[in-house]
């Protein structure tokens, strides 16, 4: 059904993987795993023939459906009256049908809205809806449950665990159809491989764990070899002894295994908050309704220097409307929002509205951060961008590039208050690491959404605010299953 042979890829003279080769046959389920910027979603770009500039065989036989993690230009939505109209071209499904579907993809719109003016989170739930569908024999996924609360992801996995055809399914929700999954190709960019490990993600994740344990020790092996021949070499007189030493320090070297980035230890030093008083910022009495329905209830909000406070509650419950408001994007139909005069806030938005997408990394981090380019250079190593990375232009930025990005620039300044609207939603799980690690890092005030309870719980929150009830409770870690359940 789908034939890759002896693919390599790169942009300029920097490959992204070599010699490639594996197979997808009729109704296998497929995992693409690796760092985000590795080039997953390029592979489906190679796959789906809109790029070309590679070397190698890509075989394909039957029809093929693709869903990206973010709907910029689609011709046929933009050529789209309705959402019916988009999702069922032909007139094939009964109403029910498409409201059924839409109702496990966490998707309330009516079939005659307008597609072009939904938001984005929508705009992806309604081309996997499309593709969905479609019923192609290879379907094309990536990312398919980010803006999705659990229900919702859970759901899409077990419909695709179940799906007669083909899927190639990149996804941080792997473990939702992990029974069902035949195989995982993994993306390791240090040597430029996609690695093939047959099984479950349960198999892969134990594989890789022993793989890298099995290196780590390798190289702590090599390592102390290396050392003491280094000491012999330096307490040498002998000019042909040391040169004979000189050559094997250098052949050892030479011989040390590559590291994968998972395997050494992330420490990020931050900038101190600016000072600020007791209370950052509070509300009073705030109300919020869009036509007859009442979004936000006489909300009384106070968040004190130094607290975290998680916002907890389904979709649709308030918590981006009431983020809104804090921002000042939004106004309430009632109510007050206290501000500190000395309130310096970083917000993240997984829209990235924030964002030039025409200008390079290191131009969004300075302008952001003040940052000469020096100290910059070094702060975006430790989010991974290093090199030629720092000088790419954002909107080639991967999704999970675009967040570690935004969080790199909300930390690297002297915000006293952040506020984050799901920070993990494209992230793998080395930056997700790095995201949490320089949150727990950060000295300030925050006030975070995230439905990732491990997540939460290395976070460490101090309270909790929950929706729609607007209650304020002190943090207790039995309120992860309130985050695990929306």
């Amino acid at each position: 059904m789908l034939q890759i042979i002896d693919v390599t890829f790169g942009y300029g003279e920097k490959p992204l993987y070599e010699g490639v080769n594996f197979r997808v046959s009729k109704g296998q389920k497929i995992g693409l795993v690796g760092p985000n910027g590795s080039g997953k979603s390029t592979l489906l770009s190679i796959i789906r023939g809109e790029e070309h500039s590679f070397t190698g065989k890509v075989k394909l036989e039957g029809t093929i459906s693709f869903v990206p993690q973010e709907i910029k230009h689609d011709v046929v939505m933009e050529s789209s009256a309705t959402v019916l109209e988009y999702v069922d071209p032909k007139s094939m499904f009964q109403n029910h049908e498409i409201f059924k579907m839409f109702k496990g993809l966490e998707l309330s719109v009516s079939l005659d809205h307008n597609p072009k003016t939904l938001s984005g989170g929508q705009k992806t739930k309604l081309a996997l809806a499309r593709a969905l569908f479609q019923n192609p024999d290879i379907l094309l996924l990536d990312e398919p449950t980010n803006f999705m609360d659990t229900n919702g992801k859970a759901w899409v996995m077990r419909f695709l665990a179940n799906y007669n055809g083909a899927v190639i399914v990149i996804s941080h929700d792997l473990e939702l159809m992990d029974n069902s999954i035949d195989k995982i190709l993994s993306v390791t960019p240090y040597n430029h491989k996609i690695e093939e490990y047959k099984g479950t993600y349960s198999d892969f994740v134990r594989l890789k764990k022993d793989k890298e344990e099995n290196l780590r020790k390798e190289l702590e092996i090599k390592s102390r070899h290396l050392k003491r021949t280094e000491e012999r070499y330096n307490n040498s007189r002998a000019v042909a002894t040391k040169s004979i030493l000189r050559r094997k320090v250098e052949r050892e070297r030479e011989n040390l295994p590559e590291v994968p980035p998972e395997l050494k230890r992330i420490s990020i030093r931050l900038p101190e908050p600016k000072r600020i008083g007791e209370v950052p910022m509070k509300t009073t009495s705030i109300k919020k309704s869009f036509s007859e329905v009442e979004v936000l209830t006489d909300v009384n909000f106070t968040i004190l220097r130094g607290e975290r406070i998680a916002l907890i509650g389904s979709n649709g419950t308030g918590k981006s409307t009431f983020i809104k408001i804090l921002m000042d994007m939004i106004s309430p139909d009632s109510g007050e929002v206290y501000r500190n005069g000395d309130l310096l806030v970083g917000y993240y938005s997984q829209e990235f509205e924030t964002f030039d997408f025409n200008k390079s990394v290191m131009d969004t981090f300075v302008e952001a951060t003040k940052m000469n380019e020096g100290m910059a250079r070094s702060f975006l190593g430790k989010f991974m961008f290093a090199g030629d990375k720092q000088f790419q232009r954002v909107g080639s930025l991967s999704g999970g590039e675009k967040t570690r990005l935004s969080i790199a620039c909300l930390t690297g300044k002297d915000n006293n208050l952040l506020i984050l609207d799901e920070p993990t939603t494209y992230l793998d799980v080395m930056s997700q690491r790095i995201i949490l690690e320089s949150l727990k890092e950060y000295k300030g005030t925050m006030i975070i959404v995230s439905h990732s309870p491990d997540f939460m719980k290395e976070l460490k929150p101090t309270k909790a605010y929950l929706f729609p009830q607007q209650k304020m409770l002190y943090w207790d870690d039995e309120l992860l299953d309130k985050i695990s359940e929306v």
